[in-house]
């Protein structure tokens, strides 16, 4: 098992996807509406997208700057932690 890296950057949906590599109140609201509307989340980072699994860790994260703890796998990031990036 290779041990977990971290990424800081911004919690997407797979409705917008890059749109939102900016953390922002209007991109949290938009995020968690598509994701409510059965959209997945998925994570900006560098200007690329990632898939994120499990999706659970990221509820309520959507237009957020945050840190991913995890490993990763391609394109797709297994989170072990996800928490509110450090204020620059």
């Amino acid at each position: 098992m290779a041990s977990p890296d971290s990424w800081t950057g911004v919690v997407s949906d797979s409705h917008c996807g890059l749109k939102h590599s900016k953390a922002s109140a209007a991109a949290a609201k938009c995020v968690e509406k598509c994701v409510a509307g059965g959209g997945k989340y998925v994570f900006v980072a560098g200007g690329k997208l990632y898939q994120v699994e499990p999706q659970e860790k990221f509820t309520g994260m959507g237009g957020k700057d945050v840190t991913v703890t995890g490993t990763m796998e391609g394109n797709k990031i297994t989170a072990e932690s996800v928490e509110a990036a450090a204020s620059q």
